[in-house]
């Protein structure tokens, strides 16, 4: 064979096993250049405007998790009743980062679909959510007792996701904490 047909044939067979290694992931799992880092830093005020700003430094020492949503996002409706059970049974917190959204609608869709956050904070012009990497709303973090994320999920959190991943991540860093 002559070099001019090798040369082009390889090639092709770089793009097609390329392609082939990208179709076989999964797109919820993108990689996260945060995890296994501090969290970014922010300081937000809550939803509910009595309540004092919170900052990841001031949730240090317990595991939790950070979960990006808008009252604008369909798919957001479509986890929160996995939140809204998670919550009532699990002694994680969950907060909620509103991103790029009308407080008062928030509000009032939080009310309506049940709050499972220990708080719901403001991210009005979106500048947490880009510190995060965030692509777009759902997107949930789970975040250590030392502030380091060690999780994230692209997309809705469903039953599966939670009781796969999410969960038996939760217990083992639970675990650690209790042996620390």
């Amino acid at each position: 064979m002559k070099l001019r047909y090798v040369l082009p044939l390889a090639a092709f067979f770089v793009l097609v096993i390329a392609l082939a290694a990208g179709l076989s992931r999964d797109p919820r799992e993108l990689p996260s250049p945060l995890v296994g880092k501090p969290a970014p830093a922010f300081r937000l005020t809550a939803l509910e405007p009595t309540a004092n700003p919170i900052t990841p430094k001031d949730l240090q020492g317990k595991v939790w998790m950070l979960n990006v949503w808008a009252s604008w996002c369909t798919a957001c409706r479509a986890e929160h009743a996995v939140l809204n059970a998670f919550a009532k049974q699990s002694p994680v917190p969950i907060y909620g980062l509103n991103y790029k959204d009308d407080a008062d609608a928030a509000r009032a869709w939080l009310k309506q679909m049940g709050d499972p956050y220990v708080a719901s904070l403001v991210d009005a012009d979106g500048k947490v959510g880009i510190d995060y990497g965030v692509y777009g709303v759902p997107e949930t973090f789970v975040i250590d007792r030392a502030g380091v994320i060690r999780y994230r999920q692209v997309g809705p959190v469903t039953t599966e996701s939670m009781e796969r991943k999410i969960v038996p991540l939760l217990q083992q860093l639970e675990q650690e904490g209790d042996h620390a």
